[in-house]
């Protein structure tokens, strides 16, 4: 036996034992729970039999009987409570074997070399990480991801429905859709290796029970937060929590023991496929996530703003990593990968899946309703730069006026003293800055319109909003996440009102540019929103807005002005 297989075996074992460590909790609560029945069985045998009797030790039995039925009937209550919580379930795109047939065949080649069951079905995630899910609980079995099925993912095929036990046999392959678009499908196999490996610590019958156990009071605890309910309902499943609160603490140590061994012991048996080119695929790990990382934050971000969502966002990811690999010396390299198959091909309509996917980064990143609507619609990337930056620009662009006037700062074109103009902006700027100079007050007037525009905006997300497939709104994966609002995992930061002040002055700019001097709004994929004149990048806007808005110097500003031959004495188009 070779120290791989040596390493596995252990890492297996050591599996086991934790998993039958939180087993004999189980265990032991129930017995706990059956104690004071025992007792009673006990006590009323020996009066059966002529023993321990008296009005004494008849007192004893009754009240000892009358304590067993409390404790059986709390034991239901929180069993029940257990048994019908739904555990979490990540948002996931499913993928049908019919729409993608060579990734399955990829997956189950690599479980056939593996010697390990295949997963039941794949999904996508949109995120930079691979996993497997078990979604054997009871009130998950109408299958993986129906959440989607009447957004932009109804057009993938389906296939036919498999029979709900041989779906719930093997936990779902769940796989970070940048992957699948970056890259080739030589490394995605190497990268899926140890995933998949982990089918075979699934398929134990005692690992199972132990995961489902532990699935069972997470989704309890969670249940029991869940507002809305009456006292009625609400105190009966508070005190379910509670108990289920107390058997995961205890359990916590050995579960977390349990999963480490589970992945120690799969990542062994992996690497006997696609060792050394695993190293290789690992730095293109790293390397989407970085790219996918800023086109969230940079591209993204402002489209979700304005109610548009990009549609092909996994897409997008190639040109930002292509971007990256010209501009970075390092990564020159990974561009000479892009003549090799990408992993995408493995899809049947890989447009239909980026789209589903992009849809639901929306939802999870920003919030938003889960189908298209007057609000809320995507954008393709040929007109990104006309109906997100452009119209960015603009809307930022009349925040500021707007803010100008409840400052009652004139009009700076004398023909029409109605027009905005950048002139304005300008004028008011500069002079002394410093506290309670005219930047500070005009910055503070932005950040509140900001936030009460934010106040305003209708929220999208929560049960009641969400897309209901075939057995209703019940059938939403992010329904599981709690009744709140959407953003999840917010992309960035509070900005101060000097970055949003910023911002809104190199807007009127670029309105000004645009308006004046035949610029045009332009996407780069690795900083977003770009100003292109004479069809080039202009990145140096920033230091001259920045000496206008902090200083109060419009010397730099007017020099790049008069570079670029931008008027800002002649009035802009605002939105």
């Amino acid at each position: 036996m070779s120290g791989t297989d040596v390493g596995e075996e252990l890492g297996a074992r050591a599996a086991q034992a934790r998993a039958l460590a939180l087993l004999r909790i189980r265990s032991r609560a129930l017995a706990v729970a059956i104690l004071p029945a025992a007792v009673a069985v006990v006590l009323f045998a020996a009066d059966a039999q002529g023993h321990l009797a008296g009005p004494a030790w008849d007192a004893v039995r009754w009240t000892v009987l009358g304590v067993a039925v409390v404790v059986l009937l709390v034991t239901v209550l929180v069993a029940v409570s257990v048994a019908r919580a739904r555990p979490a379930m990540s948002p996931t795109v499913p993928v049908s074997e019919e729409g993608a047939p060579d990734l399955y065949r990829l997956v189950r080649d690599l479980a056939d070399r593996l010697d390990v069951p295949a997963p039941s079905a794949v999904a996508l995630t949109p995120d930079c990480d691979s996993w497997l899910e078990d979604r054997t609980h009871r009130a998950l079995r109408k299958g993986p991801g129906a959440a989607l099925r009447k957004g932009p993912g109804a057009s993938l095929p389906k296939g036919p429905e498999a029979p709900a036990e041989a779906a719930d046999t093997a936990p779902v392959l769940v796989i970070g859709s940048p992957f699948l678009w970056w890259m080739r499908v030589a490394e995605l196999r190497a990268v899926l290796a140890p995933v998949v490996a982990g089918t075979g610590p699934s398929a134990h019958p005692d690992i199972a029970a132990a995961r489902r156990f532990v699935r069972g009071l997470d989704a309890a605890i969670a249940d029991a937060a869940a507002p809305g309910r009456g006292p009625v309902r609400g105190a009966p499943l508070a005190f379910a929590g509670w108990v289920a609160r107390l058997l995961l603490r205890a359990c916590r140590g050995h579960a977390a023991e349990m999963e480490r061994c589970v992945a120690a012991a799969a990542s062994m048996r992996a690497q006997t496929v696609d060792y050394g080119l695993r190293i290789a695929a690992q730095e293109q790990v790293g390397l989407a996530y970085a790219g996918w990382d800023r086109l969230l934050t940079r591209v993204a971000l402002p489209a979700w703003r304005m109610g548009r969502w990009p549609s092909r966002l996994d897409a997008g990811v190639v040109s930002a990593l292509t971007e990256l690999s010209r501009r970075d010396r390092l990564a020159d390299g990974f561009a000479l990968r892009l003549g090799e198959r990408p992993a995408c091909d493995l899809l049947e309509e890989p447009g239909a899946a980026d789209e589903a996917v992009s849809l639901l980064a929306a939802r999870l990143f920003h919030g938003g309703p889960a189908e298209s609507g007057p609000g809320w619609a995507p954008v393709d990337w040929q007109q990104y730069p006309d109906e997100v930056v452009d119209r960015k620009w603009r809307s930022e662009a009349a925040r500021l006026h707007r803010v100008l006037d409840t400052l009652g700062v004139p009009r700076a074109s004398a023909a029409d003293p109605a027009v905005p103009t950048l002139a304005r902006v300008m004028e008011h700027l500069s002079g002394p800055g410093g506290p309670g100079g005219p930047g500070e007050a005009l910055a503070a007037g932005i950040g509140a319109a900001v936030a009460r525009e934010e106040a305003e905006a209708p929220v999208h997300g929560g049960p009641e909003q969400g897309a209901p497939g075939h057995g209703g709104a019940a059938d939403d994966p992010l329904d599981l996440w709690g009744p709140g609002p959407l953003p999840l995992f917010p992309l960035q930061s509070p900005r101060t009102g000097t970055e949003l002040l910023a911002d809104h002055v190199a807007a009127m700019v670029c309105c000004a540019a645009v308006d004046t001097a035949g610029a045009a709004p332009g996407l780069d994929w690795l900083d977003g929103p770009a100003l292109l004149v004479g069809g080039e990048r202009r990145a140096d806007l920033a230091a001259p807005v920045l000496s206008l808005v902090e200083d109060g110097d419009p010397d730099p500003l007017l020099n790049w002005l008069a570079e670029v031959g931008v008027r800002s004495d002649k009035p802009v188009r605002l939105v």
